[in-house]
């Protein structure tokens, strides 16, 4: 009997993925910024909070930004702020999440490169970010996941998305 793939399968990782950043302390929730600068700053703090990275690698993200374009800008709605693997100011690996209720505008331009959602990368272990990368792509690809995601209000919010989606 061939082997067939299940549609539905979501790894573990996955489906733990909100939760673990609930755990960790490791979302926030804000109105608004006035300027992108500001929402990366903000979008790190939660992981500058447990030491998982440090302000030398927030400034190499918001330089990265200014010399690369908006590039963390993955998808409409969508950043994940992120540096080089191993980059300075990285001490561990994980992933944090941010909602902003208004846009968050990369470029004047482009409301393609506007974001409410930010998940911040943080690497020092090649395997586990590739995990965690895989795991949040896969979230992400569920609309469902992502306007939810883009309703919620608080960490509460965040475990009865998992709960009802993941």
């Amino acid at each position: 009997m061939p082997l067939q793939m299940n549609r539905t399968f979501r790894s573990d990782r996955s489906c733990n993925m909100l939760k673990t950043f609930v755990e960790k302390k490791h979302t926030c929730y804000h109105q608004s910024f006035p300027d992108w600068e500001s929402a990366i700053q903000a979008a790190c703090e939660p992981l500058k909070k447990d030491n998982t990275i440090t302000q030398a690698y927030v400034d190499l993200v918001i330089k990265c930004v200014k010399d690369y374009g908006p590039y963390i800008v993955i998808a409409p709605n969508i950043a994940m702020p992120h540096s080089t693997e191993g980059a300075e100011g990285v001490n561990d690996t994980a992933i944090s999440f941010m909602k902003v209720e208004e846009a968050v505008h990369f470029d004047p331009n482009d409301p393609e490169k506007d974001a409410r959602l930010f998940f911040t990368l943080a690497s020092v272990n090649h395997e586990k970010h590739l995990e965690n990368m895989m795991a949040l792509a896969e979230m992400l690809m569920n609309d469902d996941v992502v306007n939810a995601l883009l309703d919620a209000k608080n960490d509460e919010d965040l475990l009865r998305i998992q709960k009802q989606y993941l």
